[in-house]
């Protein structure tokens, strides 16, 4: 039987590839997103995914958008949490609203969803949980002190929560990708992408949403089953761990 995958933001960039290549390994997927509803429908309709739109900053949507989710597709098998937003400023500058937002999506969510999902995991004696932090969890970004916290807090969350579940069958790992060529990236200036960017990626090159994906699609996998608490780099040698 198809394993069940839900991967929030999943209709975007890095989620949409991971989206992508979760079915192409035959998982029944379902993708999540937050607001941008041509975006989603648009990929709803090209790929055959079905999407959910939810706020996994609430804890309370996400146990209704799990719970959905789970009537429509099955029980969830599988779980990337790959939201996420940037409100980028320096710490002197940044406003408790623009801290307050990106925690929730990008870190509170983690929490959120997993523990919606954590219990069925447990009962079935399986589940493969796949958090998307950061090369800038790892090493910190300026102007970014409210991402780099929350991707590095993403990291801890995995570690525990790998050890709480090893014993029933269930692992937990994250992602750090470097900078990858999503909307987000290629809306930087081209002079500072080539200046300010690339010199300091060794391979030469941003990554591809694609390669992320192939990333998460191991890890989800019957083959990664003795990988748990680990953090897979993949930023083309820009920072090495």
């Amino acid at each position: 039987m198809a394993r069940v995958a839900l991967v929030t933001g999943g209709t975007r960039g890095i989620g949409r590839a991971i989206s992508v290549a979760l079915k192409d390994a035959g998982c029944k997927v379902a993708a999540n997103y937050g607001g941008n509803d041509a975006a989603a429908n648009a990929f709803s309709k090209e790929t055959g995914i079905p999407v959910h739109k939810f706020d996994v900053g609430d804890f309370n949507a996400c146990k209704a958008g799990i719970a959905k989710v789970e009537a429509d597709v099955g029980p969830i098998d599988v779980l990337v949490n790959n939201a996420g937003i940037t409100r980028d400023k320096p710490l002197h500058r940044m406003e408790r609203t623009e801290w307050d937002a990106v925690i929730a999506t990008n870190l509170t969510s983690v929490f959120n969803m997993t523990r919606h999902v954590v219990d069925g995991m447990r009962a079935r004696g399986f589940g493969r949980i796949i958090n998307i932090s950061s090369i800038n969890g790892q090493k910190g970004q300026f102007g970014q002190c409210n991402y780099s916290a929350a991707k590095a807090g993403l990291i801890g969350f995995t570690k525990a929560v790998a050890l709480e579940t090893a014993s029933k069958g269930i692992t937990v790992n994250a992602v750090a990708p470097g900078y990858i060529a999503t909307e987000m990236v290629m809306a930087v200036p081209k002079d500072v992408l080539d200046s300010k960017i690339l010199p300091l990626i060794p391979v030469g090159r941003l990554g591809e949403a694609d390669e992320i994906a192939r990333c998460v699609a191991f890890l989800a996998s019957d083959e990664a089953g003795f990988i748990t608490g680990s953090t897979l780099t993949a930023n083309g040698g820009q920072y090495m761990t």
